[in-house]
Protein backbone atom coordinates (compact mmCIF):
# COMPACT_ATOMS: atom_id res chain seq x y z
CA UNK A 1 0.00 0.00 0.00
CA UNK A 2 0.99 3.17 -1.01
CA UNK A 3 1.30 6.32 1.57
CA UNK A 4 2.37 9.85 1.50
CA UNK A 5 2.52 11.24 4.68
CA UNK A 6 2.71 15.12 5.03
CA UNK A 7 3.83 16.85 8.29
CA UNK A 8 4.94 20.39 9.27
CA UNK A 9 2.12 22.65 7.95
CA UNK A 10 0.77 25.07 10.63
CA UNK A 11 0.17 28.89 11.26
CA UNK A 12 3.26 31.44 10.65
CA UNK A 13 3.41 35.09 10.37
CA UNK A 14 4.39 36.86 7.65
CA UNK A 15 8.36 36.72 6.95
CA UNK A 16 8.38 33.08 8.95
CA UNK A 17 9.96 30.11 7.84
CA UNK A 18 7.74 26.41 7.71
CA UNK A 19 9.46 23.15 6.94
CA UNK A 20 7.57 20.97 5.57
CA UNK A 21 7.87 16.92 5.11
CA UNK A 22 6.61 14.09 2.89
CA UNK A 23 7.59 10.36 3.96
CA UNK A 24 6.82 7.77 1.42
CA UNK A 25 6.66 4.23 2.18
CA UNK A 26 5.37 1.78 -0.60
CA UNK A 27 7.24 2.43 -3.50
CA UNK A 28 10.89 2.56 -4.64
CA UNK A 29 11.40 6.29 -3.64
CA UNK A 30 14.33 6.96 -5.77
CA UNK A 31 13.19 6.21 -8.97
CA UNK A 32 10.28 8.89 -8.49
CA UNK A 33 9.78 12.17 -9.63
CA UNK A 34 8.56 13.85 -6.17
CA UNK A 35 6.93 17.55 -5.80
CA UNK A 36 4.88 19.82 -3.98
CA UNK A 37 1.14 21.45 -4.89
CA UNK A 38 -0.63 23.79 -3.28
CA UNK A 39 -4.75 24.82 -3.69
CA UNK A 40 -5.55 27.95 -2.14
CA UNK A 41 -9.00 28.57 -1.02
CA UNK A 42 -11.35 29.14 -4.32
CA UNK A 43 -7.97 27.89 -6.49
CA UNK A 44 -7.58 25.56 -8.40
CA UNK A 45 -4.11 23.41 -7.63
CA UNK A 46 -0.75 24.63 -8.28
CA UNK A 47 3.00 23.48 -9.14
CA UNK A 48 4.98 24.93 -6.47
CA UNK A 49 7.79 22.76 -6.74
CA UNK A 50 9.33 19.35 -7.94
CA UNK A 51 12.39 17.35 -8.15
CA UNK A 52 13.21 14.36 -10.05
CA UNK A 53 14.56 11.20 -9.23
CA UNK A 54 18.25 12.62 -10.38
CA UNK A 55 18.16 15.76 -8.65
CA UNK A 56 16.93 18.33 -10.77
CA UNK A 57 14.70 21.18 -9.32
CA UNK A 58 12.04 23.34 -10.69
CA UNK A 59 10.10 25.76 -8.97
CA UNK A 60 6.98 28.04 -9.52
CA UNK A 61 8.03 31.60 -10.32
CA UNK A 62 5.98 33.10 -7.31
CA UNK A 63 7.88 30.57 -4.91
CA UNK A 64 11.76 30.93 -6.23
CA UNK A 65 14.06 32.31 -4.17
CA UNK A 66 11.81 31.52 -1.14
CA UNK A 67 11.47 27.78 -1.27
CA UNK A 68 13.54 25.08 -1.58
CA UNK A 69 12.73 21.21 -2.48
CA UNK A 70 15.08 18.50 -1.57
CA UNK A 71 15.34 15.36 -1.29
CA UNK A 72 16.40 12.17 1.14
CA UNK A 73 16.29 9.29 -0.82
CA UNK A 74 18.00 7.19 2.43
CA UNK A 75 14.88 8.18 4.38
CA UNK A 76 12.07 8.14 1.47
CA UNK A 77 11.34 11.67 2.30
CA UNK A 78 11.08 14.80 0.51
CA UNK A 79 11.30 18.39 1.99
CA UNK A 80 9.96 21.81 1.14
CA UNK A 81 11.49 24.50 3.45
CA UNK A 82 9.68 27.63 2.65
CA UNK A 83 10.98 31.49 3.82
CA UNK A 84 9.91 34.52 3.94
CA UNK A 85 6.25 33.59 4.19
CA UNK A 86 3.71 35.33 2.67
CA UNK A 87 0.04 35.68 3.04
CA UNK A 88 -0.73 34.42 -0.64
CA UNK A 89 1.26 31.23 0.89
CA UNK A 90 -1.71 29.98 2.73
CA UNK A 91 -2.85 26.98 0.80
CA UNK A 92 -3.02 22.78 1.40
CA UNK A 93 -0.06 21.87 0.40
CA UNK A 94 0.01 18.18 -1.23
CA UNK A 95 2.47 15.71 -1.58
CA UNK A 96 3.11 13.92 -5.06
CA UNK A 97 5.07 10.90 -6.35
CA UNK A 98 5.17 10.48 -10.06
CA UNK A 99 6.75 7.97 -12.51
CA UNK A 100 5.53 7.84 -16.16
CA UNK A 101 3.15 4.87 -15.03
CA UNK A 102 2.04 5.79 -11.46
CA UNK A 103 0.99 8.85 -9.89
CA UNK A 104 0.03 9.41 -6.12
CA UNK A 105 -0.56 11.83 -3.86
CA UNK A 106 -0.56 13.11 0.14
CA UNK A 107 -3.55 13.86 2.10
CA UNK A 108 -2.17 17.44 2.31
CA UNK A 109 -1.22 20.21 5.55
CA UNK A 110 -2.41 23.38 6.13
CA UNK A 111 -0.25 26.39 6.13
CA UNK A 112 -1.63 29.31 7.05
CA UNK A 113 0.41 33.02 6.76
CA UNK A 114 -1.22 35.68 8.93
CA UNK A 115 -0.26 38.21 11.55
Amino acid sequence: QVQLVESGGGLVQPGGSLRLSCAASGIVFSIYGMGWYRRAPGKQRELVAVISSGGTTNYADSVKGRFTISRDNAKNTVYLQMNNLKPEDTAVYYCNAKTFVAEYWGQGTQVTVSS
